[in-house]
């Protein structure tokens, strides 16, 4: 039986971005369906299959994994060869670190930048904390690609699960055209180079799913 992955709107939902981006990279086949996240009916769809009741939830068979990041781990386990995680031990453990960062802060970013594929490019001011957010992020992809990026163009030379948690955060430094170093910057064009971002971008702009609470400019909707 085929992976299935359920994931919520593309245009907004963050989280599912994580592990739909990991399995098109790493070439791992599977099967997906978009249930629209915050609209009547959604919640007992998910509901249906997994007890969090939230995307995105990967099924393999008998087993399902709920969590961005439980289901990368549980990929980089299934799937080795894909290399989702570095293999060099202290690069793993830093990969590690920073994506469990990403998992369980940067609150600030997310409230004020939510994730938004289909709004133009257009600054948008920062508060305090927030900036705050963006420099230590800015800070780190610099620090990641200086120590351990010298394989490729991304946080560890190789597309891994750490560059899957900060898809995410990409879009949202692009969407809302938030300044960082050249060293970001450059990681930034590499990742929204990968095919298969171009795939999920055309698939978000094409939704016609709105939410109040992610348009930054509401009651505006701006669309590319």
């Amino acid at each position: 039986m085929a992976l299935h992955l359920t994931i919520g709107n593309k245009n907004y939902s963050s989280w599912s971005l994580r592990p739909w981006l990991a399995l098109k990279v790493a070439g791992i086949a599977f099967e997906e369906t978009v249930i629209p996240i915050h609209v009547p009916g959604s919640k007992e769809k998910f509901l249906e299959r997994s007890p969090a009741g939230k995307v995105p939830i990967l099924q393999d068979g008998a087993v399902t994994v709920w969590e961005s990041l439980a289901i990368l781990e549980y990929l980089a386990e299934q799937f080795p060869a894909a290399g989702l995680w570095p293999s060099d031990a202290a690069a793993r453990a830093h990969a590690r670190a920073i994506a469990s960062e990403m998992h369980a802060g940067f609150q600030p970013l997310r409230r004020q930048c939510p994730m938004n594929m289909w709004r133009p490019v257009k600054k948008l001011a920062l508060s305090v904390d927030t900036a705050a957010n963006v420099a230590r992020i800015d800070s780190m992809w610099s620090d990641c690609r200086a120590r351990f990026g010298a394989g490729g163009p991304f946080l560890f030379g190789s597309f891994t699960a750490a560059d899957a948690m900060y898809a995410p955060v990409v879009s949202r430094f692009h969407t809302y055209a938030v300044a960082v170093g050249v060293a970001s910057a450059a990681y930034m064009e590499a990742v929204m180079a990968l095919p298969a971002w171009r795939e999920w971008y055309a698939a978000a702009v094409a939704e016609e799913w709105v939410l109040a609470e992610d348009e930054v400019d509401w009651p505006t909707v701006l669309r590319a």
